[in-house]
């Protein structure tokens, strides 16, 4: 074992088996197991028989826990981290605490292993040579809808995670910002609920309308959209385009520039970063 390391340990997403052997390994000769919840990840490390100090390290007590981590690294000591499920860091607390042993020059070591989006992604079946991992989308419907705007030009297959309370409301709002494309919902994965959802977005949103409820972990695979057109219905030059557009519709300023990104066939972000080269 490297001494003074902190270890990035990837944790099964549902089944305990889906877990490497350098990752047990490593779990019983550290000494001190950072964890985003103490009292889920005693469920792995009895169930392997792995008895060693651990604390919570989490998103709302990042900010004292990882001085005392840095110190105790310093000191000599192995930490390991572990997120309740998957890879810490990833859309989990982790950053910071990396960020900062970073600095300090403290050696970091990754132990790969179960990813929710990348099983996603592979059982898909959806292209997965470009994609691109959003995490969640903001819980705010407004919010949500200018993420989701910014998403829909990106030229790759959209990953992204779901709470399951804000599912239907989600799917709605990605399905009038992106359009029908072809999408996989992967729930519950290698857990004994796990279920696919394979079709178009309306499609899936049909689904998921028809159920009571929704319950567990959800990943959704987004296939990338048809590149932009080359179209342009009205003058050559977005300035003047949306000066007619806010004289012919009365509207304001901000929602004649979605009209006009909509009729150009370009995001309303590709729309404003034109109007701003226009402007010099």
């Amino acid at each position: 074992m490297k001494i003074a390391t902190l270890y990035l340990i990837a944790t099964p997403i549902g089944n305990l088996e889906d877990i490497s052997l350098r990752a047990l390994r490593i779990l019983k000769e550290v000494d001190l197991i950072a964890c985003e919840d103490t009292r889920w990840t005693v469920k792995l490390l009895n169930h392997y028989g792995i008895r060693v100090p651990r604390e919570s390290h989490h998103q709302h007590n990042e900010a004292e826990s990882t001085p005392r981590l840095v110190a105790l690294l310093k000191q000599g000591r192995s930490v390991a981290l572990v997120s309740d499920a998957g890879t810490p860091s990833i859309s989990d607390p982790g950053r910071i605490l990396v960020s900062a042993c970073r600095r300090e020059g403290l050696r970091v070591e990754t132990v790969p292993g179960p990813s929710a989006a990348i099983a996603a992604l592979a059982g898909s079946g959806l292209p997965a040579e470009n994609f691109f991992f959003a995490g969640f989308l903001p819980p705010r419907g407004g919010q949500r809808r200018k993420r989701l705007e910014e998403l829909a030009s990106i030229p790759a297959t959209l990953v992204l995670y779901e709470a399951p309370h804000r599912l239907e409301a989600a799917l709605e709002d990605i399905l009038a910002q992106l359009g029908p494309r072809r999408a996989c919902l992967a729930r519950e994965l290698t857990k004994v609920h796990e279920e696919w959802l394979a079709g178009s977005l309306d499609e899936i949103l049909v689904a998921v309308r028809s159920r009571a409820r929704i319950q567990g972990e959800i990943t959704l695979v987004i296939d990338r959209g048809k590149p932009a057109e080359a179209r342009i219905s009205g003058p050559p030059s977005i300035a003047r385009h949306l000066e007619e557009e806010m004289r012919r519709t009365g509207a304001s300023r901000n929602e004649a520039l979605k009209s006009v990104a909509r009729q150009r066939g370009v995001s309303r972000k590709e729309a404003y970063r034109q109007l701003l080269a226009e402007k010099g």
